[in-house]
């Protein structure tokens, strides 16, 4: 049996992660489902790959499983894999999204499987706050009225959070990106026993959205403090 995260190398589920660590929680698993599908409704897609990077870093076995990503269907996918690897608590990131979060409960309930969602309903400035101060999490996709091209490979820092504060009054934007408004992807993280460094990415913007992908990374060693 594992206790399993739903890593997709996010913010959020990195986040979650570490909130369910802290609270006693021993996670021995990462599932990371692999959408075909850009607008996956449920899954993260750029740089989903580089996750491996992050679970050698966590020290943390991985799982990945292929998805076409089409709506509803994907969850099957992602129940499969579940049944597959035994999960009896699957731990998330899910922070507002109703879509996401009656989802996965009811997989799990139909499973049999605990549920825990430690972002659930966060304060946006609490968790955006402890990102800008304990880790390096990075925009890797933008698609909303408000963020443009300048917000790609950005680190989640303090400008970047007075701009979506700004951006949240003005166009209603969710803080956390949890309607799809962006994605996200955590370079060091208090559990990393190393860091990522990007060594060579790219960015696609084409007047409206776009994205920041990662071509080439590599762990390095965490400065000794």
């Amino acid at each position: 049996m594992s206790n399993a995260v739903l890593y997709s190398g996010g913010k959020d589920s990195t986040f979650a992660l570490h909130k369910a660590v802290a609270s006693g929680v021993k996670i021995d698993l990462l599932i990371t489902m692999l959408s075909k599908n850009r607008s996956s409704y449920m899954f993260h897609y750029p740089n989903v790959r580089h996750t491996e990077l992050q679970a050698e870093a966590l020290g943390i076995r991985q799982v990945f499983c292929e998805t076409e990503g089409e709506k509803e269907k994907e969850l099957a996918d992602l129940e499969k894999v579940l049944v597959e690897n035994k999960v009896r608590v699957l731990v998330t990131g899910a922070t507002y999204s109703r879509y996401q979060g009656d989802r996965i409960n009811n997989i799990a309930k139909k499973l049999g499987i605990e549920h825990i969602a430690p972002l659930w309903h966060i304060d946006p400035i609490e968790e955006l706050s402890t990102l800008e101060k304990d880790y390096n999490a990075i925009i890797t996709s933008v698609s909303a009225e408000g963020l443009d091209e300048s917000f790609l490979g950005r680190r989640i820092d303090n400008e970047i959070i007075k701009r979506l504060q700004e951006i949240n009054r003005k166009h209603g934007i969710n803080m956390l990106f949890e309607g799809g408004e962006a994605e996200s992807f955590v370079l060091d993280a208090p559990l990393f026993r190393k860091r990522i460094k990007v060594i060579k990415a790219r960015t696609e913007w084409n007047g409206v959205s776009g994205a920041y992908f990662i071509e080439e990374a590599r762990l390095e060693e965490k400065a000794i403090a």
